[in-house]
């Protein structure tokens, strides 16, 4: 009787574990926009990760791409009608600002609109900005994991709060070393000058190792 009660039970937890294997796992909850800032201002995690994504030119690119440059990201979406293109006018002044230094920095504009942002509008909007600048987009799941590991806010807005076709987000800018390590990151409204200040540095570093 025991080995029957014994096996029972070890058959349960058999099917058990297997309906636990097979049943969707729910979606991770999207964290606040305070979440997330705390976890920058105070390093709570790791920042960045590797990604492969498709360009404005319709090309897979993954960070390993862009070793030996510092990557300047930003994320944002092309019908964005404020913060966006301020901070991308911002991005573009700093590469202008850098002179010959520019050929060390490559900045990436990943959408968090990617059913809207097709290579096509990717490579109108940032061509708006400057020609260094790479738009990337993805699948939905592509992004969201990218914007995960980068500790990025983003939610569709409600149609109560604008007409056209919103995103609310994050601004910030975010800096990666040519190693492909995290440097650090730059507040929404950040000028092309003091990006200039704060990237330079590496950049320097980059060219003598």
């Amino acid at each position: 009787m025991k080995r029957v009660l014994a096996a029972s039970f070890a058959a349960g937890l058999l099917i058990a574990g297997l309906l636990v294997a097979l049943w969707p796992s729910s979606p991770t909850p999207q964290r606040s926009t305070a979440e997330l800032m705390d976890v920058l201002m105070w390093n709570r995690e790791p920042v960045g990760g590797p990604f492969t994504l498709v360009d404005h030119n319709g090309r897979s690119r993954s960070d390993v791409d862009f070793r030996g440059k510092v990557m300047v990201i930003y994320f944002g979406f092309t019908y964005c009608t404020d913060i966006c293109p301020t901070d991308l006018q911002a991005i573009g002044n700093a590469v202008d600002r850098l002179g010959p230094l520019a050929d060390q920095v490559q900045p990436l504009f990943i959408t968090v609109n990617p059913e809207m942002d097709t290579p096509e509008n990717l490579k109108k909007f940032v061509g708006l900005f400057h020609p260094h600048i790479i738009g990337l987009t993805g699948t939905a799941s592509q992004i969201r994991r990218v914007a995960d590991d980068f500790k990025v806010y983003f939610a569709k807005s409600e149609p109560s709060k604008r007409a056209d076709p919103g995103v609310d987000h994050s601004g910030f800018t975010f800096l990666i070393g040519a190693d492909g390590k995290y440097i650090g990151f730059l507040p929404p409204g950040t000028s092309g000058e003091r990006m200039v200040n704060t990237i330079k540095p590496h950049l320097i570093a980059a060219a003598g190792s």
